[in-house]
Order: C-alpha cells, then structure tokens, then sequence
C-alpha cells in the first residue's frame, strides 16, 4: 500500500463522515432555528425547550435513517479491510 491508497482512504473516509453528520446536523440547524424563531416571539426562554426538540428530531432521523448509515459504514468497512487485506 503507497501514499496514494492511504491518501485515497483517508479521503473516502472524511467523506464517509460528513455523509453520514450532515442529515444529523441539518435537523439540529433547522430544528434549532425553529425553537429560536419561537422564543423570540413568545418572549419563553426555557432551556429543556432549546434541547427536548432537537433530541426528539435526532432520534427521529436516526430512526428514519439509521439502516441506511448502518449499511453505509459497513460498506465502507468492508472495503477498507478488504485494501487492507490487499496489501503485500
């Protein structure tokens, strides 16, 4: 294995991570602007009312998507071994 295969899997694998954070961290984003929105125009500012929604939509998109990244990252996984396996 030279320079370009583990340059070549250490690419794959930052990819492999922000697929799999960005469906993650989209929800938190949009869910978070949406519990500002409403604080600021209820004048409510509670702290479990900033973190319950985002947990809730997390576990929702982890639910949703979850088998999906599952099978990603053993994809991934399995390719990364099989390089490794490859190596004389």
């Amino acid at each position: 294995m030279n320079e370009s295969q583990i340059a070549d899997i250490a690419h794959r694998t930052l990819i492999m991570a922000a697929t799999l954070g960005i469906p993650l961290l989209v929800v938190c984003l949009v869910v978070g602007l949406v519990v500002s929105i409403f604080e600021t125009a209820t004048q409510i500012h509670e702290q479990s009312l900033n973190f319950l929604p985002k947990l809730v939509a997390v576990l929702l998109v982890l639910l949703i998507a979850g088998g999906w990244m599952v099978g990603q990252m053993t994809s991934f996984t399995h390719e990364v071994f099989n390089a490794i396996a490859g190596i004389t």
